[in-house]
């Protein structure tokens, strides 16, 4: 097996890894939709405090100037304020749209992590494989016993079925 990492990346793996990490970040966000950037926007905005003041100032105004208690001002929408409650139960169903379709981005991005993580996983295991069976090449070769241990061993050089880890697994997690 070949190691095609570039010098800069075997003298510093770490600082590489994040760079990598890094860039795979960098190209997701890149990917993203106008929708979802605007919706993303939306979604973190909604998420600040300073929405939270925006907001109580708005009720608190509006309450004060329906309550007729700024004089001057004649109220418009008298207790108990039905047109402050349509316009905040449709500001709610609005912005909840935009967090979910944040949080919708966010799954497929988590999603894409995850087979990621499955398949350098997979891989890892591959080498591990490789590397036991040579290993007991090796000691074979050069004469030293390992017969004690050669059960465990063939246990570990057993390729790894993942389809049976899931169905193993499944039968094994609890219902939700």
């Amino acid at each position: 097996m070949s190691n095609a990492l570039p010098d800069h990346a075997k003298k510093n793996p770490t600082q590489h890894n994040i760079e990598a990490i890094a860039k795979l970040e960098q190209d997701a966000l890149e990917r993203r939709t106008i929708a979802e950037r605007i919706s993303e926007a939306i979604a973190k905005f909604i998420g600040s405090v300073a929405f939270l003041l925006l907001q109580l100032l708005l009720v608190l105004t509006w309450s004060a100037i329906n309550l007729n208690v700024i004089p001057g001002v004649r109220p418009f929408d008298p207790f108990p304020f039905g047109i402050l409650a349509l316009v905040i139960s449709s500001e709610s169903v609005i912005l909840t749209i935009f967090v979910l379709m944040s949080q919708n981005r966010m799954t497929r991005q988590a999603e894409r992590r995850s087979h990621l993580d499955l398949q350098v996983g997979m891989l890892a295991e591959q080498e591990l494989t490789t590397m036991l069976e040579m290993q007991q090449k090796i000691c074979q070769h050069i004469g030293v016993d390992v017969t004690s241990s050669i059960s465990e061993l063939q246990s570990f050089n057993a390729a790894t079925d993942v389809h049976k880890l899931a169905s193993e697994l499944e039968d094994k997690l609890p219902e939700k």
